[in-house]
């Protein structure tokens, strides 16, 4: 708020008294002359009023007015200059080769600081820059403009703390108005802000990628989807090219973009499948296109040159984690089948993922008695087996079990895993037409457990002896299911119903629309016509109704029947998530038919791929970091358990952490009191671009338990670049919050000037004569001669003496 300039006060005085009784006599004489006057009336008002005029002011000059203000003391308040030093400086303006940078640091310069001049002889003048933190200066020569973030709020915070309690005239800011951190949620008492407006508001030509995201599905084709925001300012009318590389800086896929409107927004997927597994970074580039005629061949090239505000903007690195693998399947059945071929047939492409079987040949009582001998007694259906000691060999009270693709000779020894280090061990579960008598009561509890506790993926297929027909109701198998086992439609309770032939066709659920692993295909019209050529299915499960919280994604449809019958029902339980595929002859699917079988065993390796998507392994390593803060710290949080999947506390971390520059930083990290086998340590990113770290763990005896590895994409600029407009309103508001005003860099002399006049903390009376102003008295002579001459003047025109 401006204080009154000044104010007059006249001294009564001698004088005073005088020049009253001057004043009244001479008013008395001019009402007596003027009464006897011929002037007209209006003509008569005018003369009077100018004679009395140049009367009054010959009578002040009599006086002794004086002539007294506020100002600031000399000295006694603080101001505050906070120039921004951040990357963001360096944008160029639009049609001009000079940066905001350049035009911030012309003020600085010797021949251009007379303002800051005249403010240090009436203020305390302290000079800051501020990036990520605050800098104290001395003269700004340390204006380089290489900060990566603009904590334009921290740093006001930070003054305001320093200065408190302090007699504080303003903050003097100079800055485009773009900070990269946002205000706390306790306002503080901020004093005067005098924003200065460095930078044009007409927005800059430029190409930005804004934002990118990944999403990674089971969809075999393209299991990555990486979408970025592109955005063009000044190029209506051209084509810029959004490139995807990889880490070798090799272009993976081009996508032309046609801008059609002078700020335009678009966004591109990628969606590609990465040639390896575990941790792969990718870059999304945006240029513009550049034609050039060579050997007469017109080619398309990415523009070297260019006129943009800033290239800084131009890519984003993103990282995308496959994982490591393998992915241990355990397949149960109760008999030989054919699913379990297929099921081995599709995952043969699929080097990540290992199933292994465990399949039932006979049960605990054969229909045949095969003694072939007098007191034998182990099973002679496992003779030629690996089993040949008698001793280790099955007896007849027990199932006869064929073990495929174990890891070793003592994987599923014992069947069944009855112990949690044997059942976590595995990824996921599938049941295939095996009963419930199959299992003890442990070993259901066991496999709950292995879902809810663990998070391990379980799946039951359809088949004669499974689901309600297994026995399953009322187990603890039948809790984790999606379905309701008691809830069986009448069909299927009638067990006096003569057995009718049915075909049943498959179709996607609205769910199933929406899940990328149950499709096939990548476009809505070719899943539809792969929906048509399929076989009909003619072994079904039929369940009435699902559980709260489950989604049926795929459903069939009879012709007896209105209403479609789920087929696959899908829910999470616990930490895992569990399936229920009610189709018992999926084996049948394109038996002959080349065509339908790769899509069959397509089918297979996105449901399991989905079976086994985030479960957590024993070891496990996360780097948690926020893009929004001014430092961007990593937290690398490590979890270690054992076998059975207790967490670990005796055990030792050791970080390595390498960047894009092959740098290389080893930290230790520290258990956490607030979880117990969890390990953390912290890592500060210096540079944008790719990290990698790897955890070794060792135990109290220094055996290496495992080890595990992560990344992470920094981009230290993303922030600092993400809106090249000056932000003017934003500005605004701050000064008007605070009792400033915004400014421009060509105020900065009037406002060194007018500074010391405004309401500031500490101010002074000043008092000075009204006659010792320069030009005051000759001024007001003029003026008497000129009142006194257009009296005369208007007299002799109309012939008055």
């Amino acid at each position: 708020m401006t204080a009154p300039l000044a104010n007059i006060t006249i001294t009564v005085g001698a004088w005073v008294w005088i020049g009253a009784g001057v004043t009244v006599t001479a008013l008395c004489l001019l009402v007596w002359a003027y009464r006897r006057a011929s002037l007209a009336g209006r003509l008569l008002h005018i003369a009077f009023i100018l004679k009395m005029l140049a009367l009054l002011l010959l009578v002040i000059c009599l006086t002794e007015p004086l002539w007294h203000g506020q100002r600031a003391k000399p000295g006694a308040n603080w101001l505050v200059v906070m120039a921004d030093n951040s990357m963001g400086m360096n944008v160029r303006e639009s049609g001009s080769s000079r940066t905001r940078g350049d035009q911030l640091k012309s003020v600085f310069e010797v021949e251009n600081t007379a303002w800051l001049g005249k403010l240090e002889e009436q203020f305390q003048v302290r000079k800051y820059l501020f990036d990520s933190r605050l800098h104290r200066t001395s003269d700004f020569s340390e204006l380089k403009f290489d900060g990566r973030a603009s904590a334009m709020y921290s740093a006001l915070e930070t003054v305001t703390r320093r200065y408190q309690g302090r007699p504080v005239a303003g903050v003097l800011l100079l800055t485009d108005g773009n900070p990269t951190d946002l205000p706390s949620a306790e306002k503080p008492d901020l004093p005067p802000l005098y924003p200065v407006v460095v930078g044009h508001e007409i927005r800059p030509k430029d190409l930005a990628v804004s934002n990118v995201s990944v999403t990674q599905t089971a969809f075999e084709d393209a299991p990555v989807t990486i979408q970025a925001e592109v955005e063009a300012a000044g190029f209506s009318g051209t084509t810029v090219n959004v490139d995807l590389r990889n880490e070798s800086d090799e272009l993976v896929e081009r996508q032309p973009w046609d801008v059609q409107d002078a700020t335009a927004k678009n966004v591109v997927r990628f969606r590609l499948r990465p040639d390896q597994s575990g941790v792969v970074f990718y870059k999304v580039q945006v240029n513009e296109q550049i034609r050039h005629e060579s050997d007469s061949q017109l080619s398309l090239d990415q523009a070297d040159d260019t006129d943009e505000a800033s290239l800084a903007n131009n890519q984003r690195t993103v990282m995308v984690d496959r994982g490591t693998g393998p992915y241990r399947i355990l397949y149960v059945s109760g008999r030989p089948n054919w699913e379990y071929k297929f099921l081995r047939r599709a995952l043969s492409e699929d080097e990540q993922v290992q199933l292994v079987g465990l399949i039932r040949v006979a049960k605990r009582e054969p229909k045949y008695d095969w003694r072939g001998h007098a007191g034998e007694q182990t099973n002679p259906l496992y003779r030629g087996y690996e089993k040949q000691d008698d001793s280790l060999a099955e007896q007849y009270d027990q199932p006869v079990l064929i073990r495929l693709n174990t890891r070793d000779e003592k994987e599923l020894s014992d069947g069944f895993p009855k112990t949690e280090a044997d059942m976590f061990a595995y990824h996921a579960l599938i049941l295939d037409d095996v009963d419930a008598e199959f299992f003890t009561r442990d070993q259901m509890e066991l496999i709950r457990r292995f879902v809810s506790e663990r998070g391990g993926g379980f799946l039951m297929l359809g088949g004669a002896e499974s689901f309600e027909q297994g026995q399953f109701d009322r187990t603890p198998i039948s809790t984790l299911l999606p379905i309701h086992l008691d809830r069986l439609s009448s069909y299927a309770r009638d067990e006096n119903a003569a057995p009718a032939a049915h075909t049943y066709r498959l179709s996607l659920t609205r769910e199933g629309w929406l899940e990328p692993w149950v499709r096939l295909r990548d476009k809505e019209s070719a899943e539809r016509n792969r929906l048509s050529d399929m076989p009909d299915f003619s072994v079904l499960n039929r369940v009435e109704s699902i559980k709260p919280g489950a989604r049926v994604v795929a459903a069939v449809s009879d012709d007896a029947e209105d209403d479609p019958i789920p087929a696959l029902v899908v829910q999470s339980y616990g930490r895992g998530r569990s399936a229920a595929l009610m189709i018992g002859d999926i084996w049948q699917w394109g038996l002959g038919q080349p065509n339908l079988s790769e899509d069959r065993g397509k089918f297979w390796r996105q449901t399991l791929r989905w079976l086994v998507a985030d479960v957590p392994d024993r070891i496990a390593l996360q780097a948690a970091y926020h893009s929004d803060q001014a430092v961007q710290v990593v937290h690398l949080r490590t979890r270690v358990r054992d076998k059975t999947f207790t967490p670990m506390d005796d055990v030792a971390v050791t970080l390595t952490v390498s960047d894009t520059e092959g740098k290389i930083v080893t930290l230790t990290a520290e258990p956490d009191l607030s979880e117990r086998g969890l390990y953390q340590a912290t890592y500060v990113p210096r540079t944008s671009g790719a990290y990698r770290a790897e955890a070794v763990i060792t135990n109290s005896d220094g055996l290496q338990l495992g080890q595990v590895q992560t990344g992470w994409a920094v981009d230290l600029e993303a922030r600092e670049f993400r809106s090249l407009e000056v932000n003017r309103p934003l500005l605004e508001r701050l000064a008007a919050q605070t009792g400033g005003r915004v400014l421009t860099l060509d105020d900065l002399n009037q406002f060194a000037r007018e500074l010391p006049t405004r309401n500031v903390p500490v101010t002074e009376t000043w008092i000075r004569p009204l006659w010792d102003l320069p030009g005051i008295l000759p001024l007001l002579f003029l003026v008497i001669l000129l009142c006194l001459g257009l009296e005369w003047t208007l007299r002799r025109w109309k012939g008055v003496p």
